[in-house]
């Protein structure tokens, strides 16, 4: 399992409508195969930026993803409304507590 964290700073006029596209796709997003988690957050200070947290199994598995029919429709919608570009980071998970 691994972690992919994507970094997304917005226009702060499109946030409703990437949050709408977000809030209409999230449960498939995190049901497709491979997800085991999805989490998105918004920063307290710029909130024009989010971060997405999401598990998953394999690389295979984030790549299926990336290629998918879900992946480019969610797309399609939300780079249109970038006001930077997107940063991304695929980690393992060191520690954890709770």
């Amino acid at each position: 399992m691994f972690v992919r964290i994507v970094k997304l700073s917005f226009h702060e006029k499109h946030i409703p409508e990437f949050l709408a596209n977000f809030d209409l796709n999230k449960e498939k997003i995190r049901n497709f195969e491979g997800c085991r988690f999805l989490e998105l957050y918004r920063d307290k200070t710029n909130t024009n930026i989010f971060f997405t947290y999401s598990y998953w199994n394999t690389e295979a598995d984030l790549e299926a993803y990336r290629h998918s029919e879900l992946f480019k429709n969610v797309w399609s919608k939300t780079k249109p409304l970038f006001n930077n570009k997107p940063e991304a980071w695929s980690v393992d998970k060191v520690a954890s507590l709770k």
